[in-house]
């Protein structure tokens, strides 16, 4: 039913970092239960840990498995048992096994449909290291253990502006070589169909930002621009989709001239989240589209600097919820109409292969 509240798995995260500051925060509020059935995926006693340590009010259920979350409850997961050592703001080896169980565990649950969307609280993604997990963050493991093929898109996003990604965790030096016409293609033809579908919008407009400053300046600051982009531009117009530039990032944003897409395409991490960071302020939500999981997270870290010291905004967190409701509920709707197509009008006959478009009504039979 639409307006049943959605059950929403939340990763604690690093156990070290703001991650249970912000989720017990966020559900401080009764209010946000009649939208959602929070499971959160973690420790009982690391819950109480930073409950107690930060002076929150939020309790909780425990529960053992998924299938047990009662509506109208906070309810928390118990993935381990065990004693976790929590040091606010020290990264460990400890911690990053205690978010892995938490991850891994709600990847389990998806593929049983035990949770209908996915958020996750900030990882530290050295101490998460191992020999099951050798991946430069969420994105990349979620997409190896849920994508069924599919490729993942990073969109940062607010209620005004979403910024996707070509690359995403590459150093500087390797951002060149990643950046091929294909991989253009591939990354506006994800996002595209992730604006029609999980935002409803009927006809997207999609900005490409350059790589080089200036555009390249006609070839004197580089060729990517006329050899890739532009090339990659002309294919994706020739598929219907709209898509503009490149436009140099270095005033794109300042300009305003975000404002007249729905969605920019940026070449790097940096370029696209600088700017998005600096105008989004607190509710910035990273999204993962082109996925059977609906996934969100808020748009910052661990915080180390911070952890512990009960200062810590939720803002981004609880948009990052509201963010999951909204894309799950336009899924639905957009997927709705396709759910139960009509059944073909016309048969082919046996002895050509003309079709008969109608069904021919009975010949009546003679009094």
């Amino acid at each position: 039913m639409e307006n049943e509240p959605i059950r929403i798995a939340i990763t604690q995260g690093d156990t070290n970092g703001i991650g249970y500051e912000v989720i017990l925060k966020t559900f401080e509020d009764p209010q946000i239960l009649e939208l959602c059935t929070p499971i959160i995926y973690g420790s009982p006693k690391a819950a109480t840990y930073h409950r107690k340590a930060l002076n929150l009010q939020t309790n909780f259920s425990i529960i053992d498995k998924a299938k047990d979350a009662q509506p109208g409850r906070v309810n928390l997961l118990t993935v381990f048992d065990d004693e976790v050592k929590i040091e606010f703001g020290q990264p460990s080896k400890e911690a990053g096994e205690a978010a892995l169980k938490a991850l891994d565990q709600a990847m389990t649950d998806f593929r049983s449909e035990l949770y209908d969307v996915l958020v996750t609280a900030p990882i530290d993604k050295n101490s998460i290291q191992s020999d099951l997990f050798h991946f430069c963050g969420h994105t990349e493991y979620i997409e190896q253990s849920l994508g069924d093929g599919n490729q993942a898109l990073m969109i940062l996003m607010n209620s005004s502006l979403r910024v996707a990604l070509v690359t995403t965790h590459l150093p500087i030096k390797d951002v060149p070589s990643a950046i091929t016409r294909e991989k253009i293609v591939e990354k506006a033809t994800i996002f595209h169909r992730s604006l029609l579908r999980d935002f409803r919008i009927s006809a997207p407009r999609i900005a490409i930002l350059s790589l080089n400053p200036h555009g390249g300046d006609n070839g004197l600051l580089g060729t990517e621009e006329k050899e890739v982009i532009i090339p990659a531009i002309e294919e994706l117009e020739s598929q219907g989709i709209q898509a503009f530039g490149p436009y140099p990032a270095d005033g794109f944003f300042g300009s305003g001239n975000y404002r007249r897409f729905d969605g920019i395409l940026a070449m790097y991490h940096d370029q696209g989240l600088a700017p998005f960071k600096t105008l989004a302020q607190e509710d910035g939500v990273n999204y993962t589209a082109g996925l059977p999981i609906v996934r969100t997270s808020p748009d910052h870290g661990t915080a180390y600097d911070i952890a512990g010291k009960g200062v810590a905004s939720a803002q981004s967190f609880r948009q990052a919820i509201y963010a999951a409701i909204d894309i799950y509920r336009n899924r639905m709707a957009y997927d709705e109409p396709f759910a139960d197509p009509l059944p073909k009008l016309y048969h082919e006959k046996k002895d050509d292969s003309e079709k008969v478009r109608f069904a021919q009504p009975k010949p009546k039979k003679e009094q």
